[in-house]
């Protein structure tokens, strides 16, 4: 096992750069994750760190050993880092034992860690069989104990679940997280699924246009998130029009909110928050709740049912909308109006744009 440390490490494509200044450190046993749309530089992230491609800028070390800098990057093959990818390349010719053996290079002890790893992934009725006899959530487990094999100081993994069915991957998101805990491996997961992020990862980072956003705990993106950016890409939730009351509250349509964090200012270069200055305020859908006694109403615009919950889209007076998870016996028509109660905690706010 090993820490992993990104500092200042930028990559470009010819006149466009995919990664910029990113930095983050994945401590020790950690697992961690990079989060965001296609397109985001995660991916090349993730194969710099493996080796595959050169930086032009900053410093990787994997357990403070350096990596790669620019212009000399030490071989993939020597870095003693796991990968699974996206599409496993799993040998069609070689049996689950044998595929997991593969990267094993000293006969000794080889059959003893193929024994241990196929009980861990839950395989030992499977260790005869071939690739294409296996599930696809087989053929993960496999690829996976096959990285793990020769124990990495660090395991990367890329869009792991991206080719099984919802169900599966969250299914399985659980079962990996349990055996990389009982490998005390430090992994970085790469992803566009924040719930495979959330299910998986102690540390998340947020990446946007080659950079990281925030990196922090899946708690705190989604309750305290850093920018407009993450508390869209993260979770569900509107921004609602506000008006600073003081450091501890603002004011919106459905009233006073008391925050135990200060709001973010609105006014261009101030440092603390300004009376009456305008923010937009983030309300998640457990924010609103549904209380048939309240005097605040709102019209049911959509729903969408979800089993235990309906998430509804719901209208305001002034035309806004707002998001409600609403337990699912509680079935109302479109059209139809509610009455509805905040129940927020702490106060989100951005600058008006």
């Amino acid at each position: 096992m090993a820490d992993v440390v990104l500092d200042s490490v930028s990559q470009s494509y010819g006149a466009r750069a995919v990664i910029s200044d990113l930095s983050f450190t994945l401590p020790q046993g950690v697992i961690g994750c990079l989060l965001g749309p296609s397109g985001c530089g995660k991916t090349t992230a993730l194969r710099a760190i493996a080796g595959f491609e050169p930086i032009q800028s900053g410093t990787i070390r994997v357990g403070g050993e350096l990596m790669s800098r620019p212009g000399w990057m030490l071989p993939a093959e020597k870095r003693a880092i796991g990968m699974v990818f996206q599409d496993y390349a799993l040998f069609p010719h070689l049996t689950v034992a044998e595929n997991i053996a593969f990267g094993l290079a000293r006969p000794a002890g080889r059959a003893a860690r193929v024994a241990e790893l196929l009980a861990l992934v839950g395989l030992e009725a499977h260790a005869h069989s071939y690739p294409h006899q296996l599930s696809g959530g087989q053929q993960q487990r496999v690829a996976l104990a096959r990285a793990l094999a020769p124990r990495p100081r660090v395991l990367l993994m890329d869009e792991p679940f991206s080719n099984l069915d919802v169900e599966l991957r969250e299914r399985l998101s659980l079962e990996v997280r349990d055996i990389l805990r009982r490998e005390a491996t430090t992994a970085l997961i790469v992803t566009h699924d924040q719930n495979e992020a959330f299910a998986l990862a102690d540390w998340i980072g947020v990446m946007h246009d080659g950079r990281i956003q925030q990196w922090d705990t899946p708690y705190r993106l989604y309750h305290e998130p850093a920018n407009r950016f993450v508390a869209d890409f993260v979770g569900q939730g509107v921004l609602l029009e506000g008006r600073v009351v003081n450091e501890h509250q603002v004011e919106i349509e459905l009233g006073v909110l008391n925050g135990k964090i200060p709001v973010a200012c609105a006014a261009q270069g101030c440092d603390a928050c300004v009376r009456d200055c305008r923010v937009d305020v983030l309300i998640r859908p457990d924010d609103i709740i549904h209380d048939d006694a309240s005097p605040l109403v709102a019209e049911v615009e959509n729903k969408a049912f979800r089993g235990a919950e309906f998430l509804y889209t719901l209208r305001l007076p002034s035309g806004q909308r707002a998001l409600s998870l609403v337990p699912s016996h509680h079935d109302h028509a479109i059209g139809e109006k509610i009455g509805i109660r905040l129940a927020v905690d702490h106060v989100i706010a951005f600058p008006r744009p």
